[in-house]
């Protein structure tokens, strides 16, 4: 996969190493604040979504790169597990965003108060919990794979 002669990998990577991180701390502070929860959740989401997507994309784009330049197997090896790793762990983060935008209420930002939602103690444990787990997660597994990425590209 190219685009204008470029491969596609390196250019998708940025977006998950600025993205995934901005939907780590998002998810964190949604999970942590109720009070910002009204403001939060369908930037969460969002956040979640496209990360997930250009973690997929990066991933494939990786692959093509590898399929058209075998010679850089040995270097990229820890670097595409880790990839493979990150790209799982967005889609799971993903769909515990939307758990969390589904099942955690929370007070209204609006001075009406509508909007709040009251949550289910338990649904909304759990909730809390695999945003919680899965941001973290994904904080490590970006650094993780963009650093043994630099390592490979950069020695």
């Amino acid at each position: 996969m190219e685009i204008n002669g470029l491969p596609l990998h390196p250019l998708v990577v940025h977006a998950v190493v600025v993205l995934g991180p901005l939907a780590a701390l998002t998810g964190l502070a949604y999970a942590s604040v109720p009070r910002w929860r009204w403001l939060l959740r369908w930037p969460l989401v969002a956040l979640a979504l496209v990360t997930a997507v250009t973690a997929v994309v990066a991933t494939s784009a990786g692959e093509s790169l590898l399929d058209a330049r075998p010679e850089l197997e040995p270097l990229v090896d820890e670097h595409e597990d880790w990839g493979e790793l990150l790209r799982t762990a967005s889609l799971a983060y993903a769909a515990a965003a939307a758990l969390g935008a589904w099942a955690l209420g929370g007070p209204s930002a609006l001075a009406s108060g509508r909007g709040a939602r009251d949550t289910n103690p338990v649904v909304g444990m759990i909730a809390t919990v695999l945003i919680a787990v899965g941001a973290v997660a994904l904080l490590v597994l970006v650094f993780l794979a963009g650093d043994s990425g630099a390592r490979a590209v950069w020695g």
